[in-house]
């Protein structure tokens, strides 16, 4: 049914994590990406450009007639998101070592919604310990033909 997250799944230990591979997850709940965020956003990263933080001039002057959401905050949304659909057991440390492929398809006009969706692509052992997950991520827009952005994101989770 549109609109509606499924459960989440949660994953017993670090080892069952191969066991998921190809598993799709989510959606998330969807999140209205709001203006107060993105100016937020910006103050933070120091990007004002006015697409992004100045309402009057965007609805004159921008093809979206809106200001936007930065492509970077959709991305910093994926630790929320993924945590909403997914569980993992047994670990103590999770760090972002990187991403891959990243595309920003659709631009996010201030006040829309997006949600997440995910699946693990592939997970390895590492030498020192831990497992490297690659989840491949997926922002939709409420209403919008194509995705908002698509990534490949590693994490290691450390025991």
């Amino acid at each position: 049914m549109p609109g509606v997250s499924v459960p989440k799944i949660s994953i017993p230990s670090l080892e069952a994590l191969k066991d998921y591979v190809g598993q799709p997850l989510g959606p998330s709940e969807w999140t209205t990406i709001d203006q107060d965020r993105i100016a937020g956003f910006a103050d933070v990263t120091g990007d004002h450009q006015w697409i992004h933080v100045d309402v009057e001039r965007a609805s004159r002057e921008s093809p979206w007639k809106a200001t936007i959401a930065h492509g970077y905050l959709t991305l910093a949304m994926t630790p929320d998101l993924l945590g909403q659909i997914l569980s993992i057991e047994g670990w103590k440390t999770a760090v972002n070592t990187g991403l891959d492929r990243l595309r920003f398809s659709t631009p996010v006009p201030a006040g829309s919604r997006v949600r997440m969706k995910a699946e693990i692509k592939d997970t390895r052992d590492l030498p020192a310990g831990g497992v490297r997950v690659t989840f491949a991520v997926r922002f939709e827009v409420e209403g919008a033909p194509k995705p908002a952005l698509l990534a490949n994101v590693n994490y290691v989770y450390f025991p």
